[in-house]
């Protein structure tokens, strides 16, 4: 009889002691999924950015060219006085011709030892002079008459004629406007489409502007022998419209 008695204790405990752990496994599994749950609007989108682009174009008003000059001498003073003697005349009747003096810009000099180099090693030649002026025309009548002028006085690197816009700040706010018209557009098709609510406005990022469009960019006018060549290709030259164009990203919350 006491046998009996203490096999049913013991069956109780063991039967308490899998309730017990049962109930704490129950409640880890619970406090598991309540923290999922909570957590769970973190692992979901909370913004929406959507990308507009922007264009707007711009009649150019002004001519940008560089007029240079290369030589070479024995003597490095000789390759300066040359160059000196050229490019000042070329200034001079630049000026002569209305350009103002802001509008004309030394881009670069650079005075180089000139070597050949052989089997027997490297034999000294002389000295090399490269100068470039950046020459700003606001007068399109005017262009032919300074390639003209520069070619004949004895430049002889001529080229990177562009047609540009001098203050192209009003055509950016154009394709800035355009370019949030076109993301807030998007916007509202994708919260319509999808099904979500749109919160508000809480980024705006504006990407660089680029692009040239049609007559930015003319074709450069080298004069490696083609000087002549000149005054008969610059009246063809056309201004043409400057594009200038931008991004705009929008971010938004989502309800």
């Amino acid at each position: 009889m006491e046998e009996t008695k203490k096999t049913i204790d013991l069956s109780d405990r063991f039967f308490k002691l899998i309730g017990v752990f049962l109930a704490i496994i129950t409640i880890f599994i619970i406090s598991q999924l309540v923290y999922q749950f909570k957590a769970l609007p973190q692992n979901y989108p909370q913004q929406i950015s959507v990308t507009g682009e922007g264009k707007a174009y711009s009649k150019p008003d002004i001519a940008m060219i560089n007029l240079g000059m290369h030589s070479e001498a024995l003597k490095s003073q000789d390759a300066v006085d040359k160059n000196n003697t050229i490019m000042n005349n070329v200034i001079n009747s630049v000026k002569d011709l209305g350009i103002e003096e802001k509008d004309i810009k030394t881009t670069s000099y650079n005075l180089s030892p000139l070597y050949i180099y052989t089997e027997k090693g490297r034999t000294f030649k002389g000295y090399s002079l490269d100068q470039q002026l950046q020459v700003k025309i606001r007068n399109f009548e005017k262009v032919s008459d300074v390639l003209d002028k520069a070619s004949s006085l004895g430049a002889n690197t001529i080229g990177d004629l562009q047609f540009t816009v001098d203050n192209p700040e009003t055509a950016k706010s154009e394709a800035r406007a355009k370019a949030i018209e076109n993301a807030k557009e998007k916007a509202v098709s994708i919260f319509t489409q999808s099904g979500l609510q749109m919160g508000n406005l809480i980024n705006v990022y504006e990407g660089g502007f680029g692009g040239c469009g049609l007559g930015c960019a003319q074709p450069t006018y080298g004069l490696g022998g083609a000087m002549d060549k000149i005054a008969s290709v610059a009246p063809e030259i056309q201004p043409g419209q400057t594009e200038i164009s931008t991004t705009v990203t929008l971010t938004y919350w989502v309800k």
